[in-house]
């Protein structure tokens, strides 16, 4: 046998002298896959699907179609909005960047809002009065507003209502919205369980930044400790799932889907550490509604 003119003799050699070229190329090959994960991570990618998968959730247990502009606004519009979190508080930071790394997750934010405007054009106008209030919710979030240049986020327990908020009324009240779908008792028992597993997927979260965040926060685990802390988390747990049989239908697709959550929110609970790998809360943690729709798609599938 001959590969390219060389006997399997010498070519054999030939891999065997260049063991370390392979290697070599190999270890080239890892850094490339792990530096593409990280901006995954790092320019909040990660964090929009979450969202995406928490919609089409809505649009699963409220049977009502996910429209196709909104689903990809509320991807795209989500990017820009957690960088600006994240790395630019301040416009002139956000727009002036010397980290060529940032510049990079920069240019990708800028992107993502384009398209993010322009999906946005082909929403309805209620959706629009939402999207308001959830803009400025964010903004408080973020920009000082206060004196001492004091936002939503430097106070603690109003920091997490904020987050939950936005992220049911993102998740929940917007592709409702959207739709025209009437407003119903069982939309506001999905908006407190929405609301109670966004703030259980929290605690991780802020367990993880117990050390580094400053005293005047004030978040759970300050004010409590970690072992209180998850007492608290492992209590929304178990009431998101207690509530869903106030809905007034309920199938047996739905109750067995947010019964694995359930399981999985309290495991969480239990097992998350205070001294966390780099990815625990910002992949692991995030992941759990992309899991959670996935739970569901196999439950329907079997039931």
């Amino acid at each position: 046998m001959v590969k390219s003119g060389i006997s399997n003799e010498l070519y054999l050699k030939f891999l065997t002298k260049n063991a370390p070229y392979k290697q070599f190329g190999y270890f080239c090959l890892m850094k490339w896959y792990y530096q593409l994960f990280n901006f995954y991570i790092k320019a909040s990618i990660h964090v929009a699907l979450a969202v995406l998968c928490f919609a089409h959730l809505t649009s699963f247990y409220l049977n009502n179609p996910l429209d196709k502009n909104l689903s990809f606004f509320l991807f795209f519009a989500t990017i820009p909005s957690y960088n600006f979190i994240k790395y630019g508080v301040e416009a002139r930071k956000f727009l002036i960047v010397q980290n060529s790394y940032q510049q990079k997750i920069q240019i990708g934010s800028f992107i993502s809002f384009a398209i993010a405007c322009y999906f946005a054009y082909f929403l309805s106008f209620e959706t629009y009065k939402c999207l308001l209030v959830l803009g400025v919710l964010i903004a408080f979030y973020a920009l000082p507003i206060f004196p001492v240049d004091r936002n939503l986020r430097s106070l603690g327990t109003v920091k997490v209502i904020i987050v939950g908020l936005v992220w049911t009324g993102a998740t929940l009240f917007l592709p409702l919205l959207e739709t025209g779908y009437n407003i119903s008792s069982d939309v506001y028992i999905e908006g407190v369980q929405r609301f109670l597993v966004i703030l259980v997927l929290m605690i991780p979260f802020e367990i993880r930044d117990l050390h580094s965040d400053y005293p005047e926060l004030k978040t759970l685990p300050q004010r409590f400790g970690v072992y209180q802390t998850r007492i608290i988390g492992v209590s929304m747990a178990l009431l998101f799932y207690a509530v869903t049989f106030l809905k007034g239908t309920v199938t047996e697709i739905e109750w067995v889907s947010k019964g694995i959550l359930l399981v999985v929110l309290l495991l969480l609970m239990v097992r998350t550490p205070e001294k966390q790998t780099k990815y625990f809360a910002s992949f692991w943690v995030e992941a759990i509604p992309i899991f959670w729709i996935g739970t569901l798609w196999l439950v329907s599938a079997f039931i």
